[in-house]
């Protein structure tokens, strides 16, 4: 098979990154949306990130042709 043919990454991937972003956009404005949210700032950041791996981690992207 050519590299056209295989995909590169599944939708997981990139929705795993669009919230990994997010939570790197949280925490520039923390100081902010700790004021108005209080503690469930420090929880959505956690569940934005926590997911965020998640999905990024369960993509296993391109397959390799390299030997074991």
């Amino acid at each position: 098979m050519s590299d056209l043919d295989q995909a590169k990454h599944t939708y997981k991937f990139w929705l795993g990154n669009l919230l990994l972003s997010l939570a790197l956009i949280m925490l520039i404005y923390l100081g902010d949306l700790w004021a108005t949210l209080g503690n469930w700032t420090m929880a959505l950041w956690l569940a934005l990130a926590g997911v965020g791996m998640y999905l990024v981690m369960q993509d296993q992207g391109p397959s390799s042709n390299m030997p074991n």
